[in-house]
């Protein structure tokens, strides 16, 4: 018997065939032909495996060796004087510092997204002028280091002793001295808010641009106001690309608050900075301080899991992190036990007619 469809053209015109609904759950490819004298048949394609790869084994045998030489140095030297640590861990400046930091983080980045949105309206105008603004402000505060400007915001009563108040070229109608306005605190959110502005307003621009222009333009021609067509088509959908880039700036943003220890603002670094200046423990405090940063910011990626699962509904899911998939582990079983308890509840209450209609029958039987 002659073969049809052999050697490499049969994977070609393979059929595949889903029985999930049989109740094998298998998914069946069917060969077709004759490979090596033998005959093929259905293949469940769940049991595909990928071939071996050793040099997988070999690195993931390198990362273990390292992580135990790594994990045996901290149990083992003395230097890091763990004792120390969890004096300090809890201590008050340590915490007030910690607020400090939470409390930059919230301010910069609602500046930063507020007047990121403003820049990422102005980047995508008709108007020529306020696309020019955009893009030079974009240019400017992206194109400088985040320390420098936080310096530059820092010492601006060098360059304007007085601050006003009032009409643009013209009468001023408050007054007051840089040097009291511009505290260490206030320089450090707005040098971080006006930076974090710039980068904003990029991932709005591309967020807004993943939309295909199809369904604007479908939106437009049954009359939908262009309010409508921001939040109804084009909004939802660009939250998508918006999300994940946005909560990886808040991340940064938590870390990036240390750099405000430069122009002494209050917050965790500079706290642990303080406390081993006097006591000379500085490999300890610089520890408390990678542990609470470290804290914040695996709270912030349980948050962006639980909000990227919102706006990625019936999307292709990327690749999660690991403590995103731990996030994902504990919603499916939170989700489970939901599920089961109303199907409890759903059968308890089919069963309550049927149990009265029984206790009905016996009293008339009685």
């Amino acid at each position: 018997m002659a073969a049809s469809g052999t050697g490499p053209a049969a994977v070609g015109t393979a059929a595949v065939r889903d029985e999930s609904d049989s109740g094998s759950g298998a998914v069946l490819v069917d060969g077709g032909g004759v490979e090596g004298g033998v005959e093929s048949g259905p293949v469940d394609v769940r049991d595909a495996a990928r071939p071996p790869r050793p040099w997988t084994w070999v690195a993931a045998v390198a990362a273990l060796v390292l992580a135990a030489q790594f994990a045996t140095m901290l149990v083992r030297n003395p230097n890091f004087e763990w004792d120390v640590v969890g004096h300090y861990l809890f201590s008050a400046e340590i915490l007030r510092g910690l607020l400090t930091t939470l409390y930059m983080t919230v301010i910069a980045m609602l500046i930063g997204i507020v007047f990121g949105g403003v820049l990422a309206a102005c980047r995508v105008s008709d108007n020529p002028v306020l696309r020019l603004f955009a893009g030079g402000y974009i240019w400017v505060f992206r194109g400088t280091p985040q320390l420098v400007q936080l310096v530059f915001w820092f010492n601006i009563a060098l360059l304007v002793p007085t601050l006003g108040l009032g009409v643009p070229f013209g009468p001023t109608f408050l007054q007051a001295d840089a040097n009291a306005v511009i505290t260490p605190f206030l320089a450090a959110i707005v040098g971080l808010g006006l930076h974090e502005a710039a980068y904003q307003a990029e991932i709005y621009r591309a967020g807004l641009l993943s939309v295909d222009e199809g369904q604007i333009d479908a939106a437009r021609s049954v009359g939908m106001t262009p309010g409508a067509v921001f939040f109804k088509i084009q909004l939802p959908q660009a939250m998508r690309f918006i999300v994940p880039p946005t909560f990886s700036q808040i991340i940064g943003m938590t870390k990036g608050t240390a750099l405000v220890s430069v122009i002494g603002g209050a917050e965790l670094l500079f706290a642990a900075q303080e406390i081993y200046s006097s006591t000379f423990q500085t490999i300890p405090l610089l520890i408390v301080a990678c542990v609470w940063y470290l804290v914040a910011t695996t709270v912030l990626n349980f948050v962006q899991y639980f909000i990227e699962a919102h706006y990625a509904k019936g999307a292709v899911r990327v690749p999660r992190s690991g403590i995103q998939a731990l996030a994902a582990r504990l919603l499916a079983r939170r989700t489970a036990a939901q599920t089961a308890q109303v199907a409890q509840t759903e059968r308890t209450a089919d069963r309550a007619p049927d149990d009265e209609h029984t206790h009905g029958k016996e009293r008339d039987h009685g």
